[in-house]
């Protein structure tokens, strides 16, 4: 193989990697106090620094029901894009005590443009756009899960 052929089959190999979805990641349940009463998703837990970097980049399709809790190590502002994610979120921001901060709604797919958090967040949840909206979910309900210490 000539050295042009190895470095194009090597950056080839190295995209591959890159574009699997994780599959190892712990999962949790998380429940939603809303005015229709408790809601629950079943969530794969990003809690490193790679997991948290990979996020849903890649993937094609997600249950109703799942999602990704991205739990960080301290309470601080965050910011995402949707680099390289194909489906439409909806971002979920959490607060310590498990309040929910502020949703950002249909966010878009490849876009670059930061969606931030408005205030120092413990978490984020990511689940299809428009659920949000269609179970009732606003800021300001509580949400359960043991790393909001419940």
């Amino acid at each position: 193989m000539r050295p042009l052929q190895f470095a194009s089959a090597a950056l080839v190999a190295c995209l591959s990697i890159a574009a699997a979805p994780q599959t190892s990641l712990p999962h949790s349940t998380i429940t939603i106090d809303t005015p229709n009463g408790a809601v629950r998703f079943n969530v794969e837990v990003a809690k490193d620094t790679a997991a948290r970097m990979q996020g849903l980049m890649f993937r094609t399709k997600m249950a109703a029901d799942a999602g990704m809790l991205f739990d960080f190590p301290r309470d601080d502002y965050q910011a995402f894009w949707m680099k390289n994610t194909i489906l439409p979120l909806d971002m979920i921001f959490i607060r310590a005590d498990g309040t929910i901060s502020s949703i950002a709604t249909h966010t878009v797919p490849y876009s670059e443009q930061p969606v931030m958090s408005q205030e120092p967040i413990r978490a984020v949840l990511e689940i299809n756009a428009g659920r949000s909206d269609a179970l009732g979910i606003k800021a300001g309900e509580r949400v359960h899960n043991r790393i909001f210490r419940d």
